[in-house]
Formats: structure tokens, sequence, C-alpha cells
């Protein structure tokens, strides 16, 4: 990760401004929180049933979570714009794109999103990848690669909470985005599929969603370490 400072410090004058204080988070607040679509125990539904193979299920589960959210997205999709958001940003931290041949791309969120959507609906429909016919084997890449579309709908996620939630509060659609969030956070740690340090960004709200739902905090105790002067850098990935 890069560290860039973004604040200049105050020489003492008297037109010397702080930092901005950070702003609260809307959609921490329990009036929100405790919106769901479901009480179902998602700690249950995303484990592996004994008759089915692990490939099949990470499959099936990675495609419905690939259109769920991408739906979900898509109701806030006409206020995400590259003006509203010139960056793909998810609280202080920036992502970046990188393309088939590992070039680093700047872009605005919803170029980001559509770099996601598009390649992750061009593996899903790939019988090489995500085979559906009967006897045809999955690749030796194919976890990998889940792991990389499971990253991916993370950020889309976390971006419609840090900048788009009023927007969802509006359509009064932060029940299914909630019941959303806490249904895949559970079932990427089930199996390991995201780097607990990938996300830590979002660990507040994980904490508070997902431990009504028999998930245990994993890594949730580096949020506060790591938000420690999160005011004054802005993280790169």
């Amino acid at each position: 990760l890069v560290f860039l400072i973004s604040c200049r410090k105050s020489k003492g004058k008297p037109n010397g401004k702080k930092p901005a204080p950070e702003e609260k988070k809307l959609y921490l607040e329990p009036e929100y929180t405790k919106s769901r679509i479901t009480d179902f125990e998602f700690k249950e539904l995303v484990m592996l049933p004994r008759e089915i193979d692990l490939n099949e299920w990470l499959a099936s589960n990675t495609t419905t979570f690939f259109h769920h959210i991408n739906l979900q997205y898509s109701t806030i999709s006409e206020f995400c714009t590259g003006e509203s958001c010139q960056t793909m940003a998810v609280c202080n931290t920036q992502y970046y794109w990188y393309d088939e041949r590992g070039k680093k791309i700047k872009c605005t969120a919803p170029q980001y999103v559509d770099f996601v959507m598009s390649s992750v609906q061009k593996l899903v429909t790939d019988e090489d990848v995500f085979p559906t016919k009967y006897g045809k084997e999955f690749p030796n890449s194919f976890e990998s690669l889940v792991k990389k579309i499971c990253k991916y709908l993370f950020h889309v996620l976390a971006h419609i909470y840090s900048s788009h939630f009023k927007e969802t509060l509006a359509l009064e659609l932060h029940g299914h985005l909630n019941t959303l969030y806490t249904h895949f956070i559970l079932f990427i740690r089930e199996f390991n599929l995201v780097d607990p340090k990938e996300t830590t960004i979002m660990d507040d709200l994980t904490e508070v969603l997902c431990s009504s739902s028999g998930s245990s905090s994993n890594g949730s105790g580096n949020g506060s370490s790591n938000s420690a002067g999160a005011q004054n850098h802005v993280k790169e990935r």
C-alpha cells in the first residue's frame, strides 16, 4: 500500500485550519443496522452441504452474489457518476483497476464498477471457468478466480455503503443491502475467500451486522488500530 499525506501542517498561524472531523457514518446508526429483510441464520446457510462438491457450491454462490450485488448497485447507479464519484473510494481508501497486463488504471467509481461487472460477467458465463454441463471439470485456477471476484464484489458493496447509503435509504433498500452484505461476508469468511486485511475497512459495519449472525469478529480487532490517523492519509490499492 502506498500512503500519501493529504493534509498540511498548521504553522500556528491564526488562520491555520484544523483537519476536518471524520464524517459520521450513517450506515452505522442503530435504527438502520437493525433493518433486514429476513432473520434467517446465515451462518448455517453458507455452510457446505455434505452432498455438494465444494467447487459447485462456490460457483453457485459466487454467481448469485454477482447478480444480487449488480442489482443492488443498479438501484443507485444514476447517483454514482463521474462527477459525484471521481475516484473509486471507500472511506479513506482509493482503489485502482488493473488491466489484463497488470497496468494500473485510475478511474471513476462508475468506470471501476463497470470493469468489475463486465469482467465477472465474462467469467461466470465462460464454460471453461464456470462449467454447467455434467462431467465438465473446473479449472485448477478456479479458487483463485473466485477469490478475485469476491474481492472486487466487496469493493462495490463497500462503495455503496460509504458513498451512496443516503440514496439507498431514500429508496428504502437498506434492509436489502444489510441482508446482502451479511450473507456475503459470512460466505467469504466461511471459505477464506478474501484476505481479512482487504475487508478491514468495513470492520465496524461487519461487527454490527454479523455479530448477531453467528459470526466471529475475524480481523475486526484491526479496525481501530488501522484507522488511527486515517483522516490524514489516503490509501491506494
